[in-house]
């Protein structure tokens, strides 16, 4: 299943490449969120709050309204660092929250803050992202490379959430594709689920996820028009 990306940049939709070069902005919202309308599930990024740069409320006020007016399940992810703010935006209306660098402190899993994200936010409601550049977990928008592989830190992680997206990041805005092996060897390590992201851009990649049994989050390919958004399948 395809599962359409919004990440917000200082108020709008943007996709960057690699996380750092914008590539293309939307103003027009909740004009996204209306043509995502037939997925059950959408993922909103707060971009800013992932980087500590201010976006003056913006991005927050988006989320809100997101959440608010999407007829679809919204997961959250961005600059989420403390549980009171994980318990605000489900109190928003967000179906899960995803964690990324918060994760991790000192280059080791942060078992201390997931233990306290698991005491005040159910496991059912949390992502974990592991998003990898040159086979390493990075962090802090994607600035910060760990030593840490995803496939070595997964095990551990799945008692703190009830899946995980991985970013392929190397590719990801590139339009090259991604990296299927990759995820078929990290399909192999759980049985969680896991969503796949980065560089995603055909039917063809859509479909060999889904045979190991992952969605694909999808951004660049649907805004630039390059994977067409058909109705999903509905059994």
């Amino acid at each position: 299943m395809i599962i359409p990306c919004i990440d917000l940049q200082g108020g709008q939709a943007v996709q960057l490449i690699r996380g750092r070069k914008r590539a293309l902005a939307v103003d027009d919202i909740l004009g996204l969120v209306a043509r995502f309308a037939k997925y059950p599930i959408l993922h909103v990024i707060d971009l800013d709050a992932a980087m500590r740069r201010p976006s003056g409320g913006a991005n927050a006020r988006w989320i809100r309204l997101v959440c608010r007016r999407a007829r679809v399940n919204v997961r959250v992810g961005g600059g989420i660092r403390t549980p009171a703010r994980a318990e605000k935006i489900l109190s928003w209306g967000a179906e899960k929250i995803i964690i990324g660098s918060a994760a991790f402190r000192d280059g080791k899993i942060d078992r201390a803050f997931l233990g306290r994200l698991a005491a005040r936010v159910e496991k059912k409601r949390v992502i974990i992202a592991l998003d990898t550049e040159r086979g390493r977990i990075v962090v802090r928008g994607w600035r910060e490379r760990l030593q840490l592989r995803p496939e070595d830190v997964i095990p551990s992680l799945e008692p703190f959430c009830s899946e995980f997206l991985s970013t392929f990041v190397d590719n990801e805005g590139t339009m090259k594709g991604t990296d299927l092996a990759w995820f078929r060897k990290l399909s192999r390590v759980t049985r969680l689920p896991i969503t796949a992201a980065g560089g995603i851009r055909t039917m063809r990649e859509v479909r060999a996820l889904e045979k190991i049994g992952m969605n694909a989050a999808v951004g660049m390919a649907i805004y630039t028009g390059k994977l067409a958004l058909a109705p999903p399948k509905r059994s």
